[in-house]
């Protein structure tokens, strides 16, 4: 099995503690919210929200994914640090055993986040994966994701 690790940043004009619960601890509520076209909904199949919880995001139809589901691996609130993985999902599905993100969010003098995120992508067996196209295709999924819920933030600063 092999192992590709990615590390990026993220920037969002919004102060780090804020984005850390919206990203990791209300995501089930808010992301359907703010991203409507993109996910139908997020919900806690299995635990209570902490280390083990295994929730499923279901994706609007005509997505590259109809579903995911995520095993939350690590939750620290007093350091905004949070991880989880990828452990079931309709895509590289004979290709990649799991994917763990890690996540940090660090503050910037302006008032907002880095989010700084690394990304371990667990091969099988001798499966090939594009190192490449994960981090493009990946990469700015993701950051479309936090400029979205940058935006959410700044048409709503009381949300």
């Amino acid at each position: 099995m092999g192992v590709i690790t990615l590390e990026s940043e993220f920037p969002v004009a919004v102060a780090p503690a804020k984005l850390f619960k919206a990203y990791c601890l209300d995501i089930d509520t808010l992301m359907p919210k703010i991203l409507p076209e993109h996910i139908k909904s997020s919900e806690i199949i299995e635990g209570n929200g902490g280390p083990g919880t295994i929730r499923k995001i279901t994706f609007t139809e005509g997505k590259e994914l109809n579903y995911a589901k995520q095993k939350i691996e690590a939750i620290d609130e007093d350091n905004l640090t949070y991880s989880f993985s990828l452990i079931e999902a309709d895509v590289w599905k004979d290709a990649v055993e799991k994917v763990t993100y890690e996540h940090k969010f660090i503050p910037t003098p302006e008032g907002g986040s880095i989010c700084k995120r690394t990304s371990t992508y667990y091969i099988k067996g001798d499966a090939e994966v594009n190192k490449d196209q994960i981090k493009d295709v990946y990469g700015k999924k993701t950051a479309g994701l936090f400029k979205a819920v940058e935006a959410y933030f700044l048409a709503n600063p009381d949300a």
